[in-house]
C-alpha cells in the first residue's frame, strides 16, 4: 500500500518555471500553485497579463491533489437550511454559483484539452436512516420547486438499484455533478497557464508581503518581486496574513484506493458510476475510477494529515468500505493518503479583498469545482474585467477559540460519532 495521494502518482508532474527566472515585477502575482491559483493565472495570461505564481512546495500537490476527485454541484448541508440562515433568493443564487463552478471546470477541460476523465455522472447524496431520508425527500422537494429541476428523489430500492448494497434508505440524485482525474487535470491546467505565459516557481514560498505606494512587494528566497495585483490561494498557510488564519480551520479528510476491481464486481457495486455522499455526520464518499478502482473516504477521525494517521485513518475507512460493501473485504488497498479540508464557520468559500489583497479561501469541501471556478473570476476581475461573484466580501466569521480550536477537534470527532451511533 502506497502512503501517497493515488491522483498524484499516476500523473506526469509538470516542470515549472526555472529559479533562474525569476523576474522582479509582474502584473499580477498568485501565491499558491493549487487549483485556484492555476486556474486564476491561466486567465490572467490569456488576458495577456504578465503573472507569477510562487508555490511553496510542487504543483497541486496539496488539497488538490489530495482530495475525491468529485466535481459536485449543491451545498454543504440543506437547501431549506441554506435559505432559512441567508434568505431563499440569496440561497438560490449561492445554489446556482455552485452549479456554475462546475459547467467552469467542463468548459476548461475542454477549452485547454485537459485529459483528465473528466466526466458528467452525477451525485447520489443517500441516507442512513428513515429520519435522515424524509428531511432528503423534503430538500428534494424544495429544490426542485425553488433551484434544481434536475434532481429527483429515489426511494430505497432505486439507490439500492444505483449501489450494490440495502444499506441506505432513500437518497437525492444530482444530475449536473461530475468527476475527474484530479492530478491529470492540475498538471494540465499548468502546462495550459504556462504556454499561455505564466510563470509558475515551485519551493518560492512567499516570506512576506508589505505594501507599497504602487501595489506591493513580496519576498522570497529567489528575491523579491513588485505586483500592481496580489491573489492569495494558500488556504492555510502559515505565512498568509493572521486574519486570514484566523478564518479557516483545518480538518483532516482521508482516502483509500482499492486495486483494480474485475468489471462484475464494479457493475455490482456502482453500475451508474456515480459520485455517492452519505448523510452521517462522519460522513463517507465514494466513486470509482477510469481504471476500475474504487475510491472511498471521510473524515475517518478529526486529526490533521500526517503518516501515522492516514494509515490509522485508513484502516478505519477499510473497515467502514467493507460495512457499505462486504464483497470488498479481500480486496487490497492499494494506495492510503490524507489532506486537509480549509473549513469556515459557515460552511461557505469565501473571496473578496482585504486591504489590498485579493484572496480566495476556506472552500470548505468543495474545493475541485470551486477553487477553479474562483481562479477564472478572480484573474478576470484582476484583468480589470467587472465579474459578479455572490459571495464577495461576505462577512467571514473568526473559527471559536483559535488558537486552542485543532487540539480540541478529536473531542468534537467523538461528538459526532456518538450522534451518528443514537440516530
Amino acid at each position: 500500500m502506497k502512503l501517497t495521494s493515488y491522483w498524484l502518482d499516476t500523473a506526469a508532474s509538470p516542470q515549472g518555471t526555472p529559479h533562474d527566472a525569476f523576474p522582479s515585477t509582474a502584473d499580477a502575482v498568485v501565491v499558491g500553485g493549487g487549483f485556484t491559483g492555476l486556474s486564476a493565472a491561466h486567465a490572467l495570461a490569456t488576458r495577456g497579463l504578465s503573472v507569477v505564481v510562487l508555490e511553496a512546495d510542487m504543483i497541486a500537490c496539496h488539497a488538490s491533489g489530495r482530495n475525491g476527485g468529485h466535481v459536485n454541484n449543491g451545498t454543504a448541508g440543506s437547501f431549506q437550511a441554506l435559505a432559512a440562515t441567508h434568505g431563499l433568493d440569496h440561497a438560490v443564487a449561492l445554489y446556482r454559483f455552485f452549479d456554475d463552478a462546475v459547467d467552469t471546470v467542463e468548459h476548461l477541460v475542454a477549452d485547454a484539452a485537459l485529459e483528465c476523465d473528466f466526466r458528467r455522472c452525477g451525485k447520489l447524496k443517500v441516507a442512513w436512516t428513515a429520519k435522515h431520508r424524509e428531511a432528503l425527500r423534503a430538500d428534494q422537494a424544495a429544490l426542485a420547486r425553488h433551484a434544481d429541476s434536475q434532481t429527483d428523489f429515489l426511494d430505497r430500492d432505486a439507490v439500492a438499484a444505483e449501489i450494490g448494497t440495502p444499506a441506505f434508505q432513500g437518497g437525492i440524485l444530482y444530475r449536473k455533478s461530475a468527476q475527474m482525474h484530479v492530478g491529470r487535470f492540475g498538471a494540465g491546467l499548468a502546462r495550459a497557464a504556462m504556454t499561455a505565459g505564466a510563470r509558475i516557481f515551485e519551493h518560492t514560498p512567499m516570506t512576506a508581503l508589505r505594501r507599497t505606494a504602487g501595489g506591493h512587494e513580496i519576498m522570497t528566497a529567489l528575491g523579491a518581486i513588485r505586483t500592481r495585483k496580489v491573489l492569495l490561494a494558500t488556504g492555510t498557510s502559515r505565512r498568509a496574513p493572521n486574519w486570514f488564519r484566523r478564518r479557516i480551520m483545518p480538518v483532516g479528510s482521508f482516502i483509500v484506493a482499492t486495486a483494480p476491481l474485475p468489471d462484475a464486481l464494479l457493475a455490482h457495486i456502482l453500475p451508474g458510476r456515480r459520485n455517492v455522499v452519505t448523510t452521517r455526520n462522519i460522513h463517507n464518499y465514494f466513486r470509482t475510477t477510469a481504471d476500475g478502482r474504487l475510491i472511498f473516504g471521510g473524515r475517518a477521525n478529526f486529526s490533521q494529515s500526517s503518516a501515522a494517521s492516514d494509515v490509522k485513518c485508513g484502516q478505519i475507512l477499510h473497515r467502514a468500505m467493507t460495512e457499505i460493501f462486504p464483497a470488498l473485504q479481500d480486496t487490497p488497498v492499494a494506495y492510503c493518503w490524507g489532506g486537509n479540508v480549509d473549513m469556515s464557520v459557515d460552511r461557505l468559500p469565501h473571496a473578496g479583498e482585504w486591504e489590498g489583497i485579493y484572496y480566495a479561501m476556506g472552500l470548505s469541501g468543495h474545493g475541485v469545482q470551486m477553487s477553479v471556478h474562483l481562479g477564472q473570476l478572480l484573474g478576470r476581475k484582476l484583468a480589470g474585467e467587472t465579474v459578479a461573484i455572490p459571495i464577495w466580501n461576505a462577512p467571514w466569521h473568526k473559527i471559536p477559540a483559535y488558537g486552542i480550536a485543532a487540539s480540541l477537534m478529536p473531542a468534537v470527532g467523538l461528538y459526532y460519532r456518538i450522534k451518528d451511533r443514537l440516530a
